[in-house]
């Protein structure tokens, strides 16, 4: 039987309220190797600058979970044996390892390769992009948390890279039980997250890969290299320390040692991209 990688497209924003998470996950598209099987876009609205509604605590609510349900049936649509998510934010994830989860059960570990666990819910923050990990987990929103039929065992998860929580957090991960590596344990080495690969003998695992994970110092497309932030922005806010090659390595190591059917990178921000885009846009001759 022949194996299908669908290539899921998702340029949602409204996850992090950051419109800029639409383009990044536009050019991520570009930037991609090329790919001979299934692809499916869901459909995702331009910001329009308005007001972002909340609804139960969460902003976007209703876009977000009419995204999800979209995201859902693209890939029931073609039943894959694995999924390439490009997003867009973290929220993208929550449809492709409800599939996952669902199709190989207890044996599917979930990598989740970021600077923050994503645990959160509606009552510590209104960001629904900070909750994914812990819909797929069932806490949460009960109309996000129904899109997860088969919810993940907190000891097939793992958190890599995570160098630290803030205060909400730190309750909720202790609730759920959850691993976490930080990313000195794993700068020249993979084996802490091989051996949680063997000692729960996972076959196939699922990498949710939040490009924040990464040194912000070395490696420029993300959120806390905003272009005119004030000082002091993101004060209280986990920054990444991994490199990318050492990402890279974790990746092809973990890729090795079990099937990957996901892989979901997230939370590109390339902001000088962004402002070439918008400039050239101003150009009368650009537009002629």
């Amino acid at each position: 039987m022949t194996s299908t990688t669908l290539r899921l497209n998702m340029p949602q924003w409204q996850g992090g309220d950051e419109p800029a998470y639409r383009f990044g996950a536009e050019l991520l598209r570009w930037l991609a190797p090329p790919h001979d099987g299934p692809e499916e876009t869901v459909a995702v609205p331009e910001p329009d600058g308005r007001t972002p509604p909340v609804e139960h605590g969460i902003k976007w609510r209703a876009a977000l979970l009419s995204q999800a349900r979209a995201a859902r049936a693209a890939i029931e649509r073609h039943e894959p044996d694995r999924i390439v998510t490009l997003g867009g934010d973290c929220l993208v994830d929550l449809a492709p390892i409800a599939y996952l989860s669902r199709k190989y059960g207890e044996k599917l570990g979930a990598l989740w390769l970021d600077a923050h666990p994503d645990v959160m819910s509606a009552a510590e923050f209104s960001h629904a992009h900070a909750h994914v990990l812990a819909m797929l987990l069932g806490r949460g929103d009960e109309a996000f948390t129904a899109e997860v039929l088969e919810k993940l065992d907190a000891r097939c998860v793992m958190i890599a890279g995570m160098r630290g929580w803030n205060e909400a957090e730190d309750p909720i991960l202790k609730e759920l039980g959850l691993r976490h590596i930080p990313p000195a344990a794993i700068a020249d080495s993979s084996r802490p997250v091989l051996d949680w690969i063997e000692s729960e003998g996972i076959t196939h695992v699922a990498v949710h890969f939040d490009l924040d994970v990464l040194d912000p110092a070395h490696f420029s497309p993300l959120l806390f290299n905003r272009p005119g932030a004030p000082e002091g922005a993101f004060d209280g806010v986990e920054q990444g320390r991994m490199r990318l090659e050492q990402a890279v390595r974790l990746l092809k190591d973990v890729g090795a040692a079990a099937d990957m059917v996901g892989l979901a990178i997230t939370e590109h921000l390339p902001w000088d991209m962004l402002r070439l885009k918008t400039s050239l846009a101003e150009l009368p001759i650009m537009r002629s």
